[in-house]
């Protein structure tokens, strides 16, 4: 029988210098507990995404794609030394394809424009790219702790009006964690209850997990301490060295939230509202308009016979026969759009002025050369 409850704040190796477990090894402990599904939500990124989704379908486990994002203080673009380097955290997970090209756009400019110490998203962001995505507020973030240990439950009570407006409150919850062992944190945990209750906000019960077993705990710390660039004899930030981030199993989460079914209940309901389905395995290339009205194939061949008056030849046996050949390659792999994209784009440089060039042995090919890419006859060099 699947087991009732799901982790959905999972990281895994590709938490760099944060988390330990590898891909395969999370979706085998997923496996182990007969869990319907498993999100992963690496620290700003989405590296190991596609990896995650496959061996997830192989185990007939539904991937659950998402990310821990850093969120700035201020906005992305703010990097002043001693205030920009805290950050807030938000975990987001998509829904549907709509919610997992957000999180694309959200990664890449994270990274692109928003990084200083690590990838940050900012309120603008975040309004932008809020379709197809749940939006969970983590129990760790800083933001949260301000707000509660400085009992500001206005300004928590207005973020998440706020975010709610964005997502919709139906994909909005609060996380809520039970970590006995950390100082402090099961009364923060209390005052994340009451404000849900004030907000009707529902609950979602987490581990954010960054290793399997209990044991793998010190090889996590190395990591962090390599990371912070600390001594390994320091204490980590986040408290005591009874402090357990494993893998937590259904049993063991169960126990922890007896007296709060519903926060379980919940890991299921987002597991179920989340639903992606991804087309793999196939080119995906830009939607080039072809106004000839011709296929992608025929488009190419006709480009490519223009050519050969166009660069001064003539229609000699061994041309004829190089091209075809060459073509027939690129035909069968379903290049044809590649190459006519890449050849409008070259058209495009020579005509503005724009020098140009080629590496690697595109040199030889002749079909890149009658479609203006390349500017070598690789015929006269003998070019294989």
């Amino acid at each position: 029988m699947p087991s009732k409850f799901v982790h959905l704040h999972v990281h895994s190796h590709y938490s760099l210098l944060n988390a330990l477990p590898q891909i395969p090894d999370l979706v085998a402990e997923t496996k182990k507990y007969d869990m319907p599904a498993l999100a992963l939500t690496d620290n700003g990124n989405l590296y190991g995404a596609i990896e995650f989704y496959k061996k997830c379908k192989d185990k007939g486990i539904k991937p659950i794609i998402g990310i821990d994002a850093y969120v700035a203080v201020r906005t992305r673009n703010d990097k002043q030394a001693g205030v920009d380097n805290r950050r807030t955290r938000l975990i987001l997970l998509a829904k549907n394809l709509a919610g997992y090209k957000n999180l694309l756009k959200l990664v890449t400019t994270s990274h692109l424009e928003g990084f200083y110490y690590k990838p940050r998203i900012d309120k603008e962001l975040i309004h932008t790219h809020a379709e197809g995505l749940i939006c969970i507020l983590p129990s760790f973030s800083a933001q949260t702790s301000q707000f509660l240990k400085a009992s500001d439950t206005k300004a928590a009570a207005e973020l998440i009006e706020e975010y709610k407006t964005l997502y919709g409150a139906e994909n909005v919850f609060l996380e809520i964690t039970h970590h006995p062992e950390i100082e402090g944190h099961m009364e923060l945990m209390e005052k994340i209850k009451d404000l849900a209750k004030g907000t009707s906000t529902p609950l979602v019960a987490a581990h954010d997990v960054y290793y399997l077993h209990p044991e793998d705990k010190k090889a996590r710390d190395t990591l962090v301490s390599i990371q912070n660039g600390g001594d390994f004899s320091e204490k980590r930030e986040w408290g005591d060295n009874n402090e357990d981030f494993s893998f937590t199993s259904p049993e063991q989460m169960q126990k922890y939230f007896k007296t709060m079914p519903e926060a379980i209940e919940n890991t299921i309901k987002i597991a179920e509202m989340c639903n992606l389905d991804l087309e793999l395995g196939k080119w995906v290339f830009p939607d080039y308009k072809v106004e000839s009205g011709l296929s992608y194939n025929d488009e190419l061949k006709r480009l490519v016979y223009e050519g050969i008056p166009k660069r001064g030849l003539e229609q000699t046996p061994e041309i004829l026969t190089r091209i075809e050949y060459e073509l027939n390659i690129i035909f069968t792999k379903g290049y044809a759009p590649y190459f006519l994209v890449v050849s409008d784009l070259l058209r495009f440089a020579h005509e503005n002025g724009i020098l140009t060039t080629i590496r690697g042995s595109v040199a030889g090919s002749m079909v890149t050369y009658l479609a203006g890419i390349t500017n070598v006859n690789p015929l006269v060099y003998k070019l294989p």
